[in-house]
């Protein structure tokens, strides 16, 4: 699987140090991070608040363990925020990610979102936007994949993401739809439409043409029923193992990776699961997802 096209495997910093939790992994430094990286066998990594912030420095050391970054997370919001300042913060990382050779950015509409909020029901307080959010929104979307795309050679990759305005199929249909696909791209990440309960499948035979970057993340069905029924927020189900690394849960990655396959997917696999570091020790779950992968989808 795989054969001929160019995919690389990396792993998010997440499953050592929380950025939105910093007690989980507050203890794990940077060098232990990217060292467990390499010794598990990844060659890239997105960005955590523990990297170095000079891009010639963090290129520097990632190199070093044989990484490089994949991608970067960018928080937008278009409907809360000036399109102005938005895209004054959105030009700012991009110019940082072409200095670390990175083609991609991965945004997320962070205007009401619920996901960082520790008391507030995840399944249960989501905002839904109105057609003239909506259409504010994609607006947005589109005037800042161009400027990704012509002035830094880098493509926007949106995040679908549990807590914010854009989770479910059909916001990610109303996304879609509204953008130009020159300029807009999808971030498919299975663990979120599996946790809010989405044909993941559907979703992403749909869209795998306009899909340039993945994150392969597993859910604990028998948790996310005790979010459900606790009234548990986002935070709070990462904290009972919501979340975990691919082929430990029950998303069926053996189709994921057919279907990319066969559409002629070049790009990143990367794991991204957050867990509590103290329950779920990073690098013996990095091994273990890395070893499933090679399994499962011949790289």
């Amino acid at each position: 699987m795989f054969k001929g096209k160019t995919i690389e495997v990396g792993i998010a910093p997440i499953g050592w140090t929380n950025d939105d939790m910093p007690d989980l992994g507050g203890d794990i430094s940077f060098k232990q991070c990217i060292s467990e990286m390499e010794i598990a066998g990844y060659t890239g990594t997105e960005i955590g608040n523990k990297y170095p912030q000079d891009p010639q420095v963090l290129k520097g050391i990632l190199a070093s363990h044989g990484l490089r970054v994949a991608n970067r997370w960018f928080s937008m919001f278009l409907l809360t925020k000036s399109y102005q300042e938005n895209e004054d913060a959105f030009v700012k990382q991009c110019e940082f990610l072409k200095e670390t050779g990175s083609r991609i950015i991965g945004v997320s509409e962070q205007s009401y979102s619920i996901q960082g909020q520790m008391d507030t029901p995840v399944f249960e307080k989501k905002y839904v936007m109105n057609d003239i959010e909506w259409a504010r929104f994609n607006e947005g979307l589109n005037k800042l994949g161009k400027v990704a795309l012509d002035r830094f050679g880098i493509h926007m990759s949106f995040h679908h993401h549990m807590g914010t305005v854009v989770q479910t199929a059909e916001e990610i249909d109303k996304m879609m739809d509204g953008t130009d696909s020159r300029y807009v791209n999808l971030l498919f990440d299975s663990g979120h439409l599996a946790y809010c309960g989405e044909d993941y499948i559907a979703v992403l035979k749909k869209y795998v043409q306009r899909v340039r970057h993945v994150h392969l993340k597993d859910i604990r069905p028998e948790v996310v029923l005790k979010v459900k029924e606790k009234h548990m927020s986002f935070l709070q189900g990462v904290r009972k193992g919501t979340f975990t690394v691919p082929g430990d849960g029950v998303v069926d990655f053996k189709q994921i990776f057919e279907i990319l396959d066969n559409a002629g997917y070049e790009g990143w696999l990367l794991v991204e699961a957050e867990q509590d570091p103290e329950k779920a020790l990073p690098l013996r779950y990095a091994k273990k997802a890395r070893a499933y992968i090679k399994e499962t989808a011949g790289i």
